[in-house]
Formats: structure tokens, sequence, C-alpha cells
């Protein structure tokens, strides 16, 4: 597979290969998963979350089910506080992925049922997160550091 460079931090990821297929170790899961574009996006924030915003591995849980009107999603990163409550939501796409509205659209009903208090897109190439304000979200030009 080629993978796009990325406007994410670089890291130090394992990958290998079995047949034709490659997979990718994620840190939170501790194994290897099947390297896809997105989730070679999802492994590149999981990363700069840790270790450039110093949130703790965890607070993470990575594809958690919840529920939508009776419909069954997984949202793709979503880290809780000390207390246990969501605080970032974050949703991955394919660096091939445009955001557009229907991604947007897709992070915010996920976030009517979870709750964080901010959403994060991002598709490798582009990123953007807003802050929930009860009423409504506020476009942030920078993601939040953990402040514990």
């Amino acid at each position: 597979m080629n993978l796009p460079q990325l406007k994410l931090p670089e890291f130090d990821y394992k990958v290998k290969a079995k047949g034709d297929e490659q997979y990718i170790f994620d840190i939170i899961r501790k194994k290897y998963l099947h390297l896809t574009p997105e989730e070679w996006v999802r492994q590149h924030f999981i990363h700069l979350l840790i270790n450039h915003l110093g949130y703790p591995p965890g607070l993470f849980q990575i594809e958690r089910g919840h529920q939508y009107f009776g419909s069954a999603k997984r949202s793709d990163i979503l880290i809780l506080n000390t207390s246990g409550q969501p605080q970032l939501l974050v949703e991955c796409k394919a660096a091939s992925v445009n955001i557009d509205k229907a991604a947007l659209t897709q992070i915010a009903t996920y976030n009517k049922t979870i709750g964080a208090n901010y959403v994060a897109i991002s598709n490798g190439m582009t990123h953007f997160v807003w802050e929930y304000k009860g009423d409504g979200y506020e476009q942030l030009k920078n993601f939040p550091a953990y402040i514990g």
C-alpha cells in the first residue's frame, strides 16, 4: 500500500505484512490492525494526541460503539476525562476523502449521544476542531492540549 504523507507529525510506527495485506500496530489496543487509509490517519492522530498534546493513553476508547436512534455506530477516537466523561471525540477519514458537510454532520450527530466537550475531524491533510458550548459549536484554531 502506498501511504500518503500526512500533515500530522510523523511517529515511529510498526507495520508488518501478512500475504498481500499490511497491518499497523495500535498502541492503544496493543495489537496489529489492518492498515487501511483511514487507519493510517487514525494512528497518526492517536500519536499526535499522546506525544504532542499530552493525552494519557489510558483515557482513549477506539471504535467505541454507541447507539443513535436505534442504529449501531462506532466513533473513531473518544477520549474521556479522569472522571470518565467524554472529553474529545475525533472522526478520522482517509486522506482521499474530502471533509464536507456530510462528514461534519456525522460527527455532530455522534456527539448528540456521546456529549463530548470537543469534537474534531481529520483526513490527515485538513483538520478541524470545535468546542461544544451547550447551544452550539465554536470552531477553535488549535487542538486543546490535555490539562487533566
